[in-house]
């Protein structure tokens, strides 16, 4: 995988733009649960009081409170409030208040007047242990806080007697409220003191309900937001996804097509055409899968793990340990399940080469299959490529199955348990409600985000072995490169085609194709290189444009060795007739004019006229315009010759070869063909392979391969004169008649 983190080059802002999306979403994400903890902590069990500080509280109530503070603190608070009565304000300001505060008619309140959150956190902390000790004497008097120390009659106001306490016994009884305070949290320290604050409001006639209402409005549109904002986050992660990984997808499928299309024979023979095919379709489409998953859940995943485990542990770690050990869990399953599984997916892209092979084989060879009756084998050679993948593939999916009901178990066995642990902790006093269904959701979402990197590494195996074998494609290294300072063709030569005792033998083998060939094929002149089955005539024509190289030797094109000019201007000098003809889907006329897109109709029509096809162009009824289907299944094998002949025809290079490319035409066709390409040819070197006599009869050159050999060189005359292995070939095909004609 890592050797194709370099073809993410273009995409880099766009990935970067998804981790800052990511992280965006995330952070709205791991919001949600502590603002839901709010809602049921603050908005339902507080009445929507946030804290322990008083927005405004009667003067009695604030001289009780200020009596169990110290000196420093009492200055604050003194400070940061403001008395409101009917002596101290204006008309205006009083029917003001009046209308927020309908006691201030009977009694004075102290109004907080402060700027700042600084300030407002310095009096929560005052507020939150002198309530909870004014709360407790008002209810359960003041022995529940110093027990019988200090004996109050009934009906005297205890606070007034406290008042009166000399200053060490009022800081012993502040001391052992503090001792007090000190083991309850301050999440409960917080909701203690809103029941007082609560009931206070009532008393000075503020509309609790409606506070309770605007905190639950406030922080349920604070949760909206963030969630249309993780939404849109999403949404945008997912469409940069797509376009990184579909942009992937086509730069690799063109990197892989042109490094294929600069592959010689050689990589040709490593690589098969099934093998090729599935790498650049299914492979990559492995790879786009991935990214996909990569940048939407994988990088999410770490993000949403590490934020909640954090909020986790600023939160309330009394929990932390369920979280571990459901990780822990998942962590040994998914190990156990990926070393069982990982081997067969290695080998899932094999089986699906070995059937691209077989249903390529069968249907490119589907008559022959058919003239032999071997339907029932074909058959069963795919039945058996079928069921292995089907084989592998069942096998993959059954132990992956047991992964999403494990997963499940593991969650909700983990709800189950903060329900029971938290549940216990709540009745305690150690823990608010809200707060046990926030460690909820964060644990949900830490165990959702190891939940998705598992679904993740179902496809990681088979994308992995997917990516190593494009790498192989793009990574292999050509045995044909052009020059690093390439010549230029000789403008004094035009043509000439040299052999300088060139030597072959294919990558791995150990015996010589071709020994010691030299010979020269000059423009103007008919060359035909002929001999028995495997005496080498194609492979030496196949040096000339480069299919493979001489192992020794030279190769000579007007002057220059091949190997010394790109293959560019080497091929662009050439007109290549294959022993196989091949056309393309299309039409007559794009087939003729792929080698010359420039040819007028005319041309067209006198390339074809030379390759003696216009008779069954005329007789398709539509002319050059007939669909030629795809390989030129439509037509005759020396239909397909003639076409490809015309279109070598339209290249009008300097030198033609003709790969056997007669051998499909009638002995007629194959004479007339021959007269009218004298013609069309007559400035141009022609090189011509072939078995028949009849061909090369009239050529102004014929080399003779025997075994890899040159046994003789010379016109048909003097060859039948001197070269018995050209006589044994002449006398097999053609009578003493007809070959002295």
């Amino acid at each position: 995988m890592r050797k194709l983190i370099k073809h993410l080059k273009p995409f880099v802002w766009s990935i970067a733009a998804i981790f800052v999306l990511l992280f965006a979403q995330a952070m709205a994400d791991l919001s949600l649960p502590g603002y839901m903890a709010d809602i049921v902590n603050v908005g339902v069990q507080q009445n929507g009081i946030e804290n322990s500080v008083p927005q405004a509280i009667s003067a009695s109530e604030f001289n009780k409170l200020t009596l169990f503070m110290a000196d420093n603190d009492k200055t604050q608070v003194t400070r940061d409030y403001i008395l409101l009565d009917k002596q101290s304000l204006s008309a205006g300001d009083y029917a003001r208040y009046l209308k927020t505060y309908p006691q201030l008619a009977t009694t004075s309140i102290y109004k907080l007047n402060i700027n700042g959150k600084a300030e407002l956190v310095q009096l929560n902390t005052i507020f939150e242990k002198s309530i909870p000790v004014v709360a407790t004497i008002e209810q359960n008097g003041i022995s529940a806080l110093v027990g019988s120390t200090l004996q109050i009659p009934a009906g005297v106001d205890p606070f007034a007697v406290i008042a009166q306490l000399p200053p060490t016994q009022l800081n012993a009884i502040r001391n052992a409220a503090v001792t007090q305070l000190n083991s309850i949290s301050e999440s409960l320290l917080n909701q203690y003191s809103s029941v007082y604050i609560s009931a206070e409001y009532k008393a000075l006639g503020i509309n609790v309900s409606s506070i309770q209402t605007n905190y639950m409005l406030r922080i349920g549109l604070l949760m909206l937001l963030l969630t249309l904002a993780s939404v849109v986050c999403s949404v945008t992660v997912g469409y940069l996804s797509a376009r990184i990984a579909a942009g992937l997808g086509r730069n690799l499928r063109r990197q892989l097509f042109v490094r294929v299309e600069n592959f010689s024979n050689t990589e040709f023979d490593k690589f098969s055409t099934a093998s090729l095919i599935t790498r650049s379709t299914n492979d990559i489409t492995q790879i786009q899968m991935l990214m996909v998953m990569l940048f939407r859940v994988v990088f999410y995943a770490p993000i949403l793990g590490v934020g909640g485990i954090l909020k986790v542990i600023g939160a309330d770690r009394s929990m932390l340990w369920i979280i571990a050990a459901a990780v822990g869990a998942m962590l040994t399953m998914m190990a156990v399940m990926f070393t069982v599984a990982i081997p067969k997916f290695q080998s899932m892209q094999k089986l699906i080469d070995k059937l691209n092979l077989v249903m390529r084989e069968t249907l490119a060879g589907l008559m022959v299959i058919r003239a032999f009756n071997t339907q029932k084998y074909e058959e069963g050679r795919f039945d058996a490529a079928n069921t292995d993948l089907t084989k592998t593939s069942l096998f993959i999916d059954r132990v992956l199955v047991f992964m999403m009901p494990a997963m499940m178990l593991i969650m909700n066995g983990v709800m189950v348990l903060i329900v029971w642990v938290g549940s216990h902790q709540v009745n305690a006093g150690t823990m608010q409600v809200g707060n046990m269904m926030a460690f909820m959701q964060y644990a949900m979402q830490i165990i959702f985000s190891f939940l998705m990197v598992s679904i993740v590494f179902v496809i990681l195996p088979r994308a992995s072995v997917s990516a190593v074998r494009i790498s192989e494609v793009l990574e292999t290294e050509l045995v044909i490169k052009d020059p690093e300072e390439p010549q230029k063709f000789n403008s004094g030569l035009r043509g000439v085609v040299e052999f300088q005792d060139v030597t072959f033998h294919y990558p791995g083998a150990e015996d010589d194709v071709l020994k010691n060939i030299t010979f020269t094929a000059k423009p103007g002149q008919t060359t035909a290189l002929i001999g028995s089955t495997g005496s080498g005539k194609s492979t030496l024509i196949n040096l000339i444009p480069r299919f493979y190289d001489a192992t020794g030797g030279k190769v000579l094109v007007d002057g220059i060795d091949v190997r010394n000019v790109t293959q560019h201007d080497l091929r662009d000098k050439i007109g290549y007739v294959s022993q196989k003809a091949v056309l393309f889907s299309g039409t007559i006329g794009s087939n003729i004019r792929y080698a010359n897109e420039n040819a007028t109709d005319g041309e067209v029509a006198r390339y074809a006229e030379t390759a003696q096809a216009l008779d069954f162009i005329a007789e398709s009824g539509q002319g050059y315009g007939t669909v030629v289907a795809q390989g030129g299944m439509n037509l005759s094998g020396g239909q397909k010759q003639r076409l490809a002949i015309a279109r070598a025809l339209a290249k009008k290079p300097e030198i033609y070869i003709f790969d056997d490319s007669l051998s499909a035409l009638d002995f007629r066709t194959d004479a007339a063909l021959r007269r009218a390409l004298k013609k069309e040819t007559s400035s141009a070197a022609v090189l011509i392979v072939t078995q028949r006599v009849s061909t090369v009869l009239a050529a102004d050159q014929i080399v003779v391969l025997d075994n890899g050999e040159i046994a003789g060189i010379g016109t048909h005359k003097e060859l039948m004169e001197s070269c018995s292995v050209y006589q044994e070939i002449a006398l097999s095909q053609l009578s003493k008649e007809e070959l002295v004609r």
